[in-house]
């Protein structure tokens, strides 16, 4: 039998006799956390590029290159400020969308959670969103918007809005309904409810629809601007293709995969840890 003092120190009772329990190892915490955390990451990078270059090796072909050719266009673009110059247009044609997808999904979420009605009204909409190719949705927005900054924006928004509203609608049922009760004892309004229920109950599952949504974006803003647009990562993808630069293709490959890897490391789970942090203080 085990028994825990109000200290939270484990002692196992065995014939009467306590002894305390085996100390396990401590989580890691502040500056050593810090630098531990990204190691698996790390870990699985070095070994699929290891792979990679073996592989390229083996091969012997141009249509795999190594390591190093694909550093050098990657260096290249990187100093004639190409790199620069088309992930900032990319970056925002994805922001403009995905502000617009959040802002609609989170008040559709929101409604859909409280009401029956309005749940089976829009479900089918939102499921048609998620079941249509992202494909499909750059082409059609092609072919009406032309190459207007309306074009991959909304595309973004269409393709980021369905698992964002998803997710927030499952946040809201999942509430207290205690929480509820309460806002309308205080007679809470439209906007203090949302602020200080709404929301706070919602972050986790609201940051799981936002990555979700930001996935799609990436996929179909890259599309977007292979089949419509003069600029942008996708554009310099299809032309690097269309010039047969395989190593210029994985070179603009990695370049966008970092910068999807700084935006989730860097960004939303830093939001997402100080946005839950009220949630482990009230835990203690």
């Amino acid at each position: 039998m085990t028994v825990t003092h109000p200290v939270g120190v484990e002692e196992v009772v065995l014939g009467g006799r306590r002894s305390p329990a085996p100390p396990g190892r401590p989580p890691a915490t502040g500056v050593a956390a810090r630098l531990t955390r990204p190691l698996p990451a790390l870990l699985l990078v070095g070994l699929l590029a290891a792979g990679w270059q073996l592989m390229a090796h083996t091969a012997g072909s141009a249509l795999i290159p190594g390591l190093g050719e694909i550093a050098r266009n990657l260096a290249d673009i990187t100093t004639s400020g190409a790199l620069a110059e088309n992930v900032r247009v990319t970056l925002t044609r994805v922001v403009l969308g995905f502000a617009a997808a959040f802002v609609v999904s989170v008040a559709a979420g929101i409604a859909m959670g409280r009401s029956e009605w309005l749940r089976r009204f829009l479900e089918p909409a939102v499921l048609i969103g998620l079941a249509t190719p992202g494909l499909v949705k750059a082409l059609l927005c092609v072919i009406w918007f032309g190459v207007s900054l309306l074009n991959p924006v909304l595309t973004v928004a269409l393709a980021a809005a369905p698992a964002l509203t998803i997710n927030v609608a499952q946040g809201v049922r999942s509430v207290d309904p205690a929480l509820s009760e309460m806002a309308h004892v205080y007679r809470f309004d439209a906007l203090t409810r949302l602020r200080y229920v709404w929301l706070p109950a919602i972050v986790p599952d609201l940051f799981t629809g936002a990555r979700l949504g930001i996935a799609m974006a990436w996929k179909v803003i890259v599309l977007v601007e292979i089949f419509g647009l003069a600029d942008g990562v996708g554009y310099q993808l299809n032309l690097e293709f269309s010039q047969h630069n395989v190593a210029g293709v994985l070179a603009w490959t990695v370049a966008f995969a970092l910068v999807m890897a700084a935006i989730e490391y860097g960004l939303l789970q830093t939001l997402e840890r100080r946005a839950v942090r009220w949630r482990r203080v009230a835990l203690r």
